[in-house]
């Protein structure tokens, strides 16, 4: 009998209230049970994204909330500043390229997180961008960028900051209104643990302003028409109902726990993930690591492909490989959302079991017992 646990970076485990909740007779959007239902979850968003101002539910993935921000801010010809540390900083900078944006890159090596100076000395160059675009945590290469401290800068420089918080909201602390981002994205199917399907944007007043002037095309992403509906509990479009119901699930744990006691549980997590790579000799490849994902380095001398592979076909655990050139150099291990103490024992010790199949050479048990010292703490 094989039983599935999944551990790669989305989706991730769905809790059983979420699918029961989920399972129930679908409701028709256009009712009152719809709207208490969908009222309830848009303050429920507000306090995980740490803002008064509303989120905005979308029915697509993370990428649909990131092309939004997008067109709705920003207009053809304009300049726009892109982090590009990952296979999600090179997306942002496409979507914008996509749109007739002139895109200024900033190429940081995979694995590193950007250095603020260098922004400056780029936007020292652009004085006439009108936003920096970044990932709060690019889950390709674990990597956390400074966050706050590139939104003061953009708030010092009077460009409009917009931030990937897929694999961040929900997981470490991203403070969206204080920190005074303008642009805040995430997604379903992180650290809300539900399945693919929705995304989440909020919008500052000043990114208010902006979606005035942007003169993109736009249709389905149009935020100004969709604010209008949400504000009175509706959609502008059939909404992906089902997600939404398990959706208020999800938000009342996550307030039951505390959104501190969560950025707790995922730190600590993400520590006993961390060292028990290293307990074994294995190299971290995030030199600022995310608390969302562990990405380690493959050992010299063994299939980087074939993890991943022996983990799901032998022992049903489901975790990420690289991506782009990472491919077979890198592994990586989610511990966001739905996951406690003793999933982390259960994936810690397969990768022991596959890295023996596969003759890596280290103490078997070795990584389990540093995991235990510091979940037991």
């Amino acid at each position: 009998m094989k039983k599935w646990f999944l551990f790669a970076p989305g989706p991730t485990p769905v809790p059983p209230e979420a699918s029961l909740a989920m399972a129930m007779p679908i409701l028709h959007h256009r009712t009152s049970d719809f709207e208490a239902i969908f009222e309830e979850v848009r303050e429920g968003l507000k306090y995980v994204f740490q803002t008064s101002k509303d989120v905005i539910v979308l029915a697509s993935s993370g990428t649909g909330a990131m092309e939004a921000a997008v067109v709705n801010t920003l207009s053809p010809g304009d300049k726009a500043v892109v982090v590009r540390g990952g296979k999600f900083g090179e997306r942002w900078a496409e979507i914008c390229e996509s749109y007739g944006i002139v895109t200024i890159p900033i190429d940081v090596e995979w694995g590193c997180a950007v250095d603020v100076d260098d922004v400056k000395k780029v936007l020292d160059k652009h004085p006439d961008a009108k936003a920096l675009l970044w990932q709060a945590s690019e889950t390709s290469t674990g990597v956390k960028h400074p966050t706050k401290e590139l939104a003061e800068l953009c708030k010092e420089r009077g460009i409009l900051s917009i931030v990937d918080g897929i694999t961040a909201i929900g997981v470490f602390d991203v403070r969206t209104e204080e920190w005074g981002i303008d642009v805040v994205v995430s997604g379903s199917q992180k650290a809300f643990m539900l399945p693919p399907g929705l995304a989440f944007i909020t919008l500052s007043d000043r990114a208010w302003e902006a979606t005035k002037k942007s003169k993109s095309p736009k249709y389905y992403f149009d935020l100004a028409k969709e604010l209008k509906n949400q504000q009175k509990n509706q959609t502008a479009y059939t909404p992906a109902v089902s997600l939404i119901i398990g959706l208020r699930e999800t938000l009342r744990m996550i307030k039951n726990e505390g959104l501190e006691n969560v950025f707790k549980r995922h730190a600590i997590l993400a520590e006993a993930s961390r060292e028990a790579m290293k307990a074994i000799g294995l190299e971290l490849f995030s030199k600022v690591p995310s608390e969302a994902v562990t990405a380690v380095k493959v050992p010299e001398g063994i299939d980087g492909g074939k993890i991943p592979k022996i983990l799901r076909e032998n022992y049903g655990v489901i975790i990420a490989g690289g991506q782009s050139q990472l491919k077979g150099k890198i592994f990586r291990i989610s511990h966001m959302g739905y996951v406690n103490k003793f999933d982390m024992l259960s994936v810690i010790g397969a990768i022991e079991g596959v890295l023996k199949e596969l003759g890596y050479k280290f103490e078997l048990g070795a990584a389990v017992k540093k995991a235990q010292e510091i979940l037991w703490r």
